[in-house]
């Protein structure tokens, strides 16, 4: 039997504001709330928010039989809540179907993972901790940012407990290979790994609408017979996009919402299903483990990190950013905090990118990386005020780790003294 997961992606940055240089020292507060609020009002409204109740709809006229994923940054969530708060409703509805997967993302939509592993733990425990707060819902899952994938990254995974990961099926890491199988990782053969099918995503991001394209027009009943016409033993097709394709991407005039809403009475009646992350991994039998020893995303040609760390200005801007990691995790100041966790935007790299600036209203790549520049050359003295660069870091991650061995120890007494109390 063949097998459809759906995932749905989303996420948006806090918009910068222009940032001068002789307001460094003098402005602490990095963001245009102006320019926020309405590009997240109109994302949602045009986009995000039909596309859940398209879901909801989908999940009641399968009676359930409709399952799918979201994977929803931390950000987006505080945006969601601050900004368009019905959408916080809609997202609790689809969580109490029990038929969505809130997959793990990090927190910010950030290049943790690549760049420091504790920064990567912390991003994700706090992506939990947000779902779990505000939706109830927690999962294994890990939805690392554009996919970011590698043996390494698969190991720090495992090691924080995430049984299964998304990844994207990019054609130089699977070779003769199809993404349609659920494989393992080299990190442990009890891990699961999903892999994108691009070629039948893409269709709906980049293709629905296009008159040129030799699959125009595309229907609910025609996608359908293609999924139902891939090789039988493929058990497993990984349908992913960001949310955006739904309303955005392609509007809602081209039809693509009564696309989407029809398409599970045609899959069912193929005699396919529809699983979340989860559930694909603990139904299916796992095939051998994919070697993937350097970075992959499911961005750009390459599928790798260039469009984010491609160039000088990128390059420069992260290592100056992630140099400070260790006197950030000692701060206490939650403002210098926030900010922190603010600025790993992986966006904010993407618009330095000089071929693919992505969605900016910066006019080039270098005014971009400026104005990046002036926030961080601020953010920077506000760290060194907190510990100041003559600290060595050799010293710092000494205190760092004492003071994590603290926490984890009366973490464990504190359960241990519930464990005390329930027997009483």
């Amino acid at each position: 039997m063949k097998n459809i997961c759906f995932c749905f992606q989303m996420h948006a940055p806090y918009r910068l504001k222009r940032y001068r240089f002789f307001e460094i020292g003098q402005d602490h507060y990095y963001y245009d709330d102006m320019a926020t609020e309405e590009y997240i009002t109109w994302l949602t409204q045009t986009s995000y928010l039909p596309l859940c109740r398209t879901i909801q709809e989908m999940i009641n006229l399968s009676k359930n039989r409709f399952h799918c994923a979201l994977a929803v940054s931390g950000t987006m969530l505080e945006l969601f809540e601050q900004f368009v708060p019905e959408m916080i409703d809609v997202l609790k509805d689809l969580a109490g179907s029990k038929c969505v997967e809130f997959v793990r993302v990090p927190y910010s939509y950030s290049l943790a993972a690549q760049c420091n592993s504790s920064e990567m733990e912390m991003q994700i425990n706090a992506h939990a901790k947000k779902m779990k707060d505000v939706l109830g819902v927690s999962s294994a899952t890990l939805w690392n940012t554009e996919l970011l994938y590698s043996d390494e990254i698969a190991g720090l995974a495992w090691k924080m407990g995430y049984k299964t990961i998304m990844t994207e099926g990019a054609k130089h890491i699977l070779s003769y290979k199809s993404s349609n199988y659920l494989y393992s990782t080299c990190a442990n053969n009890k891990q699961s790994l999903l892999m994108r099918n691009a070629g039948m995503s893409d269709a709906l991001s980049f293709h629905f609408s296009d008159p040129n394209w030799h699959e125009y027009p595309m229907d609910a009943e025609k996608y359908a017979n293609k999924l139902a016409s891939l090789p039988e033993e493929e058990q497993l097709v990984n349908l992913w996009m960001g949310a955006e394709t739904f309303g955005v991407l392609q509007p809602g005039w081209t039809g693509i919402f009564e696309f989407l809403k029809a398409l599970p009475y045609y899959v069912i009646e193929q005699n396919m299903t529809f699983l979340t992350p989860s559930e694909a991994a603990k139904q299916l039998s796992t095939n051998e483990p994919i070697v993937s020893p350097y970075p992959l995303t499911w961005t750009g040609e390459g599928k790798d990190l260039s469009t984010f760390l491609g160039n000088d200005l990128q390059q420069e801007a992260t290592n100056k950013f992630y140099a400070v990691t260790e006197r950030v995790h000692l701060c206490e100041d939650k403002s210098l905090k926030r900010d922190w966790m603010l600025l790993q935007d992986v966006n904010y790299l993407h618009y330095m990118n000089h071929i693919d600036q992505g969605s900016t209203t910066f006019e080039s790549a270098y005014d971009a990386f400026i104005n990046y520049m002036n926030i961080l050359s601020d953010f920077l003295q506000r760290v060194d005020e907190q510990y100041p660069t003559t600290i060595e870091n050799e010293e710092l991650n000494s205190l760092l780790k004492t003071i994590t061995n603290q926490e984890k120890e009366i973490a464990s007494l504190n359960a241990e003294i519930k464990k005390l109390k329930k027997k009483k």
